[in-house]
């Protein structure tokens, strides 16, 4: 029963991961995405990180966290390392969540909020992966999953508590998006700036590089230059996969099998009524009297609801069983018992008094077991095709825990071994850059650059249809350059061009000093003496800027960096030689005038500004509960992180 996290979530951190999806980690959406709120620095003891209020961070649960993290980085990165998560501010982030965290529980708790058990229960039941066969919530797969995971259910719910506390304090600040006219305009009126100006262009091939270089000159550029020539760290990877189709076979349902699951869902297959019910739900039982009296007195409900202030819910297609359980018995029996057009209620539900009507009525036919059988077929074998898969995980999984070689765990199963070229971290053969990776390949071979030498064979997931791979490592090959003899050529042409490009700067930078003392872009490019592409135009707002997304011209963007009158150098694409930027006009907008400009910039302001508020919300409520951290103590956490290299 354990087969479904084994096969989706095989780690600590899958677990955590499958819970964010589902919502279960709410400050992912508010506090624990609110980061840089660091507290005050004041020494700690015990070994712990921070303390929030009266609870405490220890270096042990941040530096699982940092973990669990990357775990779930390398899900969607599979080469994501502890060194990057690290460069990239990741330990602070991560504390400082879950700092947030803790400072809202306890902000929540002093304010007397209070999350129940049922609440919880809910919550951990509505997860998909612990459901049992008949599609309803399995403790026995709960209980399995705490066992394996190591984790305790009131860890668990502890989380889950603090998550619903957070979330209610913190959506409500978030969702608050409101943003002045007064203080939309100044912004709109930014982007309405509009700048003009020329760019010259000085190829690198439009200069001379020199004579042709010595084989001294090559061998003093390939010493300095020693990087651009050394083949990174490789690797020969062995693996064996595992796929649906080689466990296909096994995952035919027995007759017996497809009669067992025909009796188990009886009900599913028996004759049933359906109807489409068209309800809504008033708070009061007079203002239920007048809508149900306006459509009993021909008003459609859509109609007399709107009127009301209100908006009909429909469903489709239900049975009796399923819309007693969305409102009561008494509802459904109501419901069930008019006759098509009916209309039912007032009648008092579980949130305020119903009226319906019934827009349709449908009597589906039962299924016999031959006629159900194609859809019994298609799902038993789905099922046991994941149970295969699983099965043969596991005994790979006992095997290999129990130190069997990468060849005594795929023969005991039969699996027949591949083994990669030298091979860098992405999958390339460096030794035939023109060949693409093999996609199938690029997840083993990033799992195996995850592993140390000597590690013993591990179990990656590959792809999405619950297939995985046994991954070994077969060489490591160290990084280091090619000898000068195997690169010349190479080095020649590098020689040749870094010459090209220091010239074309030179001369750019005597063109640049002409324009910046007054002499015009197109006659400064004139008196260099040799073949340049005419002056180009430049012009844009900051709107426009704004509108590609990030992929803006160097020259524009930095036109808008300048001031207006001067000129400044910027090298060009791909080592191709060097622009000339002159800034001429600057013209300032103004949208007072243009209430689409302001709106515009109100509802860009406002994807913003909640989490704004939540910025500070979250500082406020940490201020209030108190906050101090161990600079030395996260230090120590740091350069374990950095050091295990994990």
């Amino acid at each position: 029963m354990l087969s479904f996290f084994r096969r989706i979530i095989n780690s600590k951190a899958g677990i955590v991961v499958t819970f964010i999806v589902l919502g279960v980690i709410a400050l992912a959406f508010a506090a624990g995405d609110i980061t840089g709120l660091g507290g005050g620095s004041t020494a700690l003891s015990g070994g712990n990180v921070a303390t929030v209020g009266g609870q405490k961070v220890g270096a042990a649960e941040l530096r699982s966290r940092v973990q669990t993290e990357l775990q779930a980085a390398r899900q969607q990165q599979p080469t994501a390392t502890m060194e990057q998560l690290l460069a990239q501010g990741g330990l602070q982030s991560i504390l400082d969540r879950t700092i947030n965290g803790l400072a809202l529980e306890g902000f929540g708790h002093d304010q007397g909020m209070v999350v129940s058990k049922r609440s919880i229960d809910g919550v951990i039941a509505s997860i998909p992966g612990l459901r049992g066969p008949n599609g309803q919530f399995d403790p026995a797969n709960y209980q399995r999953l705490l066992a394996d995971q190591k984790l305790t259910d009131a860890q668990v719910r502890s989380d889950i508590a603090r998550d619903i506390i957070a979330q209610q304090l913190m959506l409500p600040t978030q969702g608050a998006t409101q943003v002045p006219m007064k203080v939309a305009l100044p912004y709109a009126s930014l982007l309405l700036e509009k700048r003009d100006g020329l760019v010259g262009f000085i190829p690198a091939k439009a200069v001379d590089a020199g004579a042709a270089p010595t084989d001294a000159d090559l061998q003093a550029f390939y010493r300095r230059n020693v990087a651009r020539y050394t083949v990174p760290e490789r690797r020969v990877v062995r693996y064996a996969m595992v796929s649906p189709a080689q466990v296909k076979a096994s995952a035919t349902p027995t007759d017996a099998e497809i009669a067992a699951a025909y009796r188990q869902q009886a009900s599913r297959f028996a004759a049933a009524e359906k109807r489409t019910i068209a309800q809504v739900v008033v708070a009061d039982q007079a203002g239920a009297n007048a809508l149900a009296a306006k459509v009993k007195g021909g008003a459609s409900i859509a109609d007399a609801a709107r009127a009301a202030g209100l908006e009909p819910a429909v469903q489709t297609g239900v049975t009796k069983q399923a819309y007693a359980a969305a409102s009561t018995p008494a509802v459904a029996d109501a419901a069930f018992a008019a006759q098509r057009g009916g209309v039912i209620g007032p009648v008092r539900g579980p949130l305020g008094w119903i009226v319906a009507r019934v827009d349709a009525v449908e009597q589906v036919a039962g299924k016999t077991l031959e006629q159900a059988r194609p859809e019994l077929v298609a799902e038993l074998s789905k099922q046991k095709l994941q149970q295969a898969l699983s099965d043969v995980h596991d005994k790979l999984d006992d095997a290999l825990a129990k130190n069997a070689t990468f060849d005594e765990a795929i023969a005991d199963q039969k699996l027949s071994a591949q083994t990669t070229p030298a091979l860098l971290a992405n999958g390339v053969n460096p030794d035939a850059p023109a060949t693409q990776p093999d996609p199938a390949v690029v997840p083993v071979v990033a799992a195996a650059f995850q592993m140390a030498e000597g590690d013993p064979a591990q179990l990656v997931p590959i792809g999405t249809d619950g297939g995985f791979a046994v991954v070994a490592i077969g060489r490591v090959i160290a990084a280091a350059p090619r000898p000068l003899a195997q690169v010349r050529q190479q080095v020649a042409a590098d020689v040749t061009a870094d010459r090209a490009r220091a010239a074309a700067r030179k001369l750019a930078s005597d063109i640049l000093a002409k324009v910046n003392k007054g002499m015009p872009l197109a006659q400064a490019l004139a008196t260099s003496g040799r073949a340049l592409p005419p002056v180009q135009p430049a012009s844009a707002t900051r709107a426009q800027l704004a509108q590609q997304q990030g992929n803006v011209p160097a020259p524009l963007a930095l036109m808008f960096s300048m001031t207006k009158g001067s000129a400044k150098l910027l090298e060009a694409p791909n080592n191709a030689g060097w622009l000339i930027v002159k800034l001429d006009t600057i013209v300032p907008g103004n949208a007072a005038g243009t209430p689409a400009a302001i709106n515009g910039a109100r509802g860009g302001i406002a994807q913003v500004v909640g989490r704004e508020y939540a910025e500070q919300f979250a500082r406020a409520i940490r201020g209030v509960v108190g906050v101090k951290t161990d600079a030395a103590a996260l230090a120590k956490v740091r350069a374990d992180l950095a050091g295990n290299g994990n």
